[in-house]
C-alpha cells in the first residue's frame, strides 16, 4: 500500500501564499494607483501642448522609479504636478517595499515555512533514489553509529528524527553519498511517508529512537502500510516486544539480553566472543582485546533493575550464584545503595569471580569498578555504560566487558541487515569451540590485520561467476583452487571464506578441499584488491584452468585461433 505525503508538493506555495499576502496587496495597489494618478494627471509635450501618458508609459515609469533604477522623464518632461506625484510615489513605493522585504524575511526564519521547504527538498531526493536505500527512525548514538557502517558498504538510507540538531548534523558529515535527513516524529506516518516508507526502492525500516512508544509506532505503521518489508526495532521492555510482535515478523532487540547472550559466551568461550564482537562491530573495527575467562564462583550484579534481574537469571542459567545489590528491591540479595562502602562490604568481593556495575547511574557504576578494583584484582568485571559522553571515563577504568545499549543495538542490527550470511555465521558461532574461534580470527588477522575490511558477499552462479559455471557443473572445483591468486597460482589469495551456504546447509570456515557446488554462497574476509582479483576469476575465462591446472590457455577467440590451442574440453561430470 502506497504511502501518500499530505500536501507535500503544494506546503511551500501555501505558506508563502498565507504569510505575503498583505505585503503582495500592499504593493500592487500603491504601484496600481501610482499608475492610474500618473496616467491621469497631466503635462506638457514637445510643442507646449497638453498631454497625457498612456497607461502603458505610466506603467513603464513606475517600473523603473519603484525599482529605482530611474532612466529619465520619458517620453516627454514633466510638469509639476506629475513631478509632484512622481515624488509622493517614490516615497509610498520605498515604505511598500521595506514592508514586503521584512515580511519576506520574517517567513525565512519562520519554523513553518522552513520545515515546508525541507519537506520538500527531502521528498524530491527520496523520490529521486533509484537503488535499494533503508528508512532509519531515530539517528542518535545508535543510528549514526549504522550509518557509518552502511555508508562504508556503499548502503544507501533516509533518517527521521524529531532533533534538529541531528538533521543538521546529516550536511556536515563525510557520508560517501547524500543522506536525506528530515526533522519530524517518527509516530506520524506521513513523516515516514515523506522519508521513503512507499518507495519501491526501501528495503527495511530500522526504529531505533530513544522512546519505546515510538519505536511501536513505527513498527506498527511498517506493518501495516509496507508487509513486505524488513523491520528492525529496539526495546528493553518484555511488554512493548511482545506488544510489538503482534504486528508481522519485526526483529526485536533488546539490548540488555543480547549483552547478556555475549557475556555468557565470553565465560564459556572467550576466543568466540572476541571473533563475535569484532565481526558485529563493522568495517573498520580494531580487533578487541581477548579477555582470560574467570574461574566458576559468585557473581555479584549490582542494580536489580530490568536489566540486573535479567543478567542475573543469564548468570543463574549457567549455575553460578549470584549475589545482588539494590536499593529498593526487597528480592535483592543485599538491599541497599551500591555506592556506600558498607552495602558493598556486604556483598563480598572479596571471595567472589565476577562484579557486574549495572546500575542505571554512571557514577555509580565507575565506583563500583573501582571499589572492585581495589577489593580483589582478580575479578573479572562487568559495567554498564549509560552516557555516550562518559564513553572515555570507562575505557580509562579497562573493565572486561562493557555494555553500551547503543552500541549493542547498532552492532546487532548491523549483523542482520548488512548481510543475512553474516548472522548465519554468528547464530552459528557459539556451537563451534574456542580453539576453532581462536584459529578464525588468526586467519582474518593475516587476511586484514587488525583493522576488520568489509565482508562481501559472493553467488556462485551462471550470472555471477560465468567463467566458473563449466567447472562448477562438473564438481572439479576446489575452494583452495579458488582462492589462489589469477596472476601466480602459487600464491594464496588473502581471503578468508568465512562461511559458505549451500541450499540449507550451513559450512563454517571451510578447509581448501572443498569441492564447490553451483548456486553456493560464500561469505568472504579480506581487502579490496583481493577481493578484485577474486571478481577476474569469476568474469575471465581461462582463469580456472591456470588456477586448477597450472596450464596458460589464451582468454580471447582470436588468440584461441591464432595459437591454434585447443579449446577446454568441457569437464566431465563425477558421478
Amino acid at each position: 500500500m502506497p504511502v501518500v505525503p499530505r500536501a507535500e508538493g503544494s506546503a511551500t506555495v501555501f505558506v508563502v501564499l498565507r504569510r505575503m499576502r498583505a505585503p503582495l496587496i500592499t504593493l500592487i495597489v500603491i504601484f496600481a494607483v501610482s499608475v492610474l494618478g500618473l496616467s491621469l494627471i497631466p503635462g506638457v509635450d514637445a510643442e507646449g501642448q497638453p498631454a497625457r501618458m498612456s497607461v502603458f508609459d505610466a506603467f513603464y515609469v513606475m517600473s523603473y522609479t519603484a525599482t529605482t533604477i530611474g532612466f529619465g522623464e520619458i517620453p516627454n518632461a514633466f510638469s509639476y504636478a506629475q513631478r509632484m506625484w512622481v515624488t509622493v510615489t517614490i516615497y509610498l513605493s520605498v515604505i511598500g517595499w521595506a514592508y514586503a522585504i521584512g515580511a519576506l524575511l520574517a517567513l525565512l526564519q519562520d519554523r513553518a515555512f522552513r520545515h515546508a521547504l525541507a519537506l520538500r527538498h527531502v521528498s524530491r531526493k527520496v523520490t529521486a533514489l533509484r537503488e535499494p536505500f533503508l528508512l532509519i527512525a531515530g539517528y542518535g548514538e545508535t543510528g549514526e553509529t549504522l550509518g557509518r557502517s552502511f555508508d562504508t558498504l556503499g548502503r544507501r538510507f533516509t533518517v527521521v528524527d524529531i532533533a534538529d540538531a541531528r538533521i543538521d548534523a546529516l550536511e556536515l558529515n563525510t557520508s560517501h553519498a547524500d543522506v536525506p535527513g528530515l526533522v519530524g516524529d517518527a509516530r506520524d506516518a506521513h513523516v515516514l511517508g515523506v522519508a521513503g516508507l512507499g518507495h519501491p526502492y526501501c528495503e527495511g525500516v530500522l526504529a531505533l529512537t530513544n522512546d519505546d512508544e515510538a519505536n511501536l509506532a513505527v513498527t506498527m505503521a511498517a506493518a501495516l502500510l509496507r508487509p513486505d518489508l524488513t523491520v528492525v526495532t529496539r526495546t528493553t521492555s518484555s511488554v512493548v516486544a511482545e506488544r510489538m510482535r503482534t504486528f508481522g515478523r519485526p526483529t526485536v532487540i533488546n539490548p540488555f539480553d543480547r549483552f547478556g547472550d555475549h557475556l555468557r559466551l565470553a565465560l564459556r568461550a572467550p576466543a568466540s566472543y572476541q571473533l563475535t564482537t569484532w565481526l558485529e562491530s563493522g568495517p573498520g573495527a580494531e580487533l578487541p582485546p581477548r579477555a582470560d575467562a574467570p574461574a566458576p564462583g559468585r557473581w555479584v550484579v549490582c542494580g536489580y533493575g530490568r536489566f540486573g534481574r535479567q543478567f542475573a537469571a543469564d548468570l543463574s542459567a549457567e549455575g553460578l550464584e549470584v549475589t545482588t545489590v539494590d536499593p529498593q528491591d526487597d528480592e535483592a540479595t543485599v538491599v541497599g545503595d551500591a555506592s556506600e562502602p558498607e552495602v558493598i562490604r556486604r556483598a563480598d568481593l572479596v571471595t567472589a569471580v565476577g562484579l557486574v556495575a549495572g546500575t542505571d547511574n554512571d557514577t555509580t557504576n565507575l565506583s563500583l569498578v573501582a571499589e572492585a578494583r581495589r577489593a580483589n584484582r582478580e575479578l573479572f568485571i562487568a559495567a554498564r555504560q549509560n552516557q555516550p559522553t562518559n564513553a572515555a571515563l570507562f575505557a580509562a577504568m579497562e573493565p572486561d566487558a562493557l555494555l553500551v545499549p547503543t552500541q549493542v543495538v547498532a552492532h546487532d542490527a548491523y549483523a542482520r541487515l548488512s548481510t543475512p550470511l553474516l548472522w548465519r555465521f554468528l547464530r552459528e558461532l557459539p556451537g563451534q569451540t574456542d580453539e576453532w574461534s581462536a584459529g578464525v580470527v588468526d586467519r582474518l588477522v593475516d587476511a586484514c590485520g587488525t583493522h576488520l575490511e568489509p565482508l562481501w558477499k559472493v553467488r556462485l552462479t551462471a550470472t555471477e561467476a560465468p567463467a566458473l559455471w563449466p567447472w562448477l557443473t562438473a564438481r572439479r572445483l576446489q575452494l583452495g583452487d579458488l582462492l589462489r591468486s589469477p596472476g601466480q597460482r602459487d600464491e594464496p589469495l588473502a581471503v578468508v571464506p568465512l562461511l559458505v551456504l549451500r541450499d540449507d546447509e550451513t559450512l563454517l570456515a571451510p578447509g581448501g578441499d572443498l569441492v564447490l557446488a553451483p548456486d553456493d554462497q560464500l561469505l568472504c574476509a579480506g581487502r579490496a584488491s583481493t577481493r578484485r582479483a577474486l571478481e577476474t576469476t569469476f568474469l575471465v575465462d581461462g582463469v580456472v584452468e591456470y588456477l586448477v591446472t597450472g596450464r596458460q590457455v589464451p582468454t580471447s577467440w582470436i588468440w584461441r585461433r591464432l595459437s591454434r590451442s585447443t579449446p577446454i574440453p568441457e569437464p566431465t561430470r563425477v558421478p
